[in-house]
């Protein structure tokens, strides 16, 4: 029997199931996400009212909401990784360190953004 997608509202409703249920996990079982969101749950508040304009307030939230997104992909690998197998392997630990590398990036851009945008 082929399953047929589901389409238009529902996908969307299921989709989003998904998405909440990824959160929820990464929320529960990744102390650098809680970190992570902590942080943003104080930041959003001081960007919108140190930003001057939507222009500011918005590269200072999607700043900080890209360092979740990052981190969320770089869990996404690490589960993979360790799903594929315990045993330490070169490229295992190459992909774990690039996720890394991407979240310290997403990091470093974040305090750029929020630097020069309220350097006075």
């Amino acid at each position: 029997m082929i399953h047929e997608k589901a389409a238009g509202f529902g996908r969307l409703i299921r989709a989003t199931g998904y998405s909440l249920a990824g959160l929820k996990s990464c929320i529960r079982t990744e102390a650098a996400f809680r970190q992570e969101l902590a942080l943003v749950v104080v930041a959003v508040p001081l960007a919108l009212w140190l930003g001057d304009s939507g222009i500011e307030r918005a590269l200072l939230i999607g700043s900080l909401l890209l360092v979740l997104i990052v981190e969320l992909l770089n869990t996404a690998i690490e589960v993979v990784v360790d799903r594929v197998g315990i045993e330490s392997h070169v490229l295992s630990g190459r992909a774990k360190d690039l996720g890394s590398a991407a979240v310290m990036l997403s990091l470093l851009n974040a305090l750029l953004v929020w630097v020069l945008v309220l350097r006075p």
